[in-house]
């Protein structure tokens, strides 16, 4: 927040000021914030917990917020949500050929999940 108001011109004792204001106030909460990022990201856009937690410290939010806001989706859960974007995305049908199968893995690691979870995830998409 400090930056973006710094980028308008606003001199920093005043940027200070108004932070701590809304602080107080309960208007401005990184964890809350963190959470919720985190938890519309998975919902709305099917991202994995590593590209939630690179977006959020490239936010700004801090390292401990971050990793609470992650925490607590395990492994067999990010396969699921892996599975469950593919058949989304493409359907009931498991994918035809190489081209299909890298298609889709590209899918998921651009989704932030890492390379064995889409490769299981691809594997058994279509399967279950």
């Amino acid at each position: 927040m400090r930056t973006k108001l710094e980028r308008k011109g606003i001199e920093p004792g005043a940027a200070t000021v108004a932070l701590e204001q809304v602080a107080g106030s309960g208007y401005l909460d990184d964890a809350d914030y963190a959470r919720r990022f985190a938890e519309d990201r998975r919902r709305l856009d099917h991202w994995a917990s590593e590209r939630i937690a690179g977006e959020l410290a490239r936010r700004g939010v801090a390292p401990d917020l971050v990793a609470e806001a992650v925490a607590g989706y395990d492994g067999e859960e990010e396969l699921e949500a892996a599975k469950a974007f593919l058949v989304d995305r493409l359907g009931d049908d498991p994918p035809a050929d190489d081209r299909a199968r890298n298609r889709a893995l590209g899918l998921l690691v651009r989704r932030g999940y890492q390379s064995d979870v889409a490769y299981e995830a691809v594997r058994r998409h279509g399967a279950d």
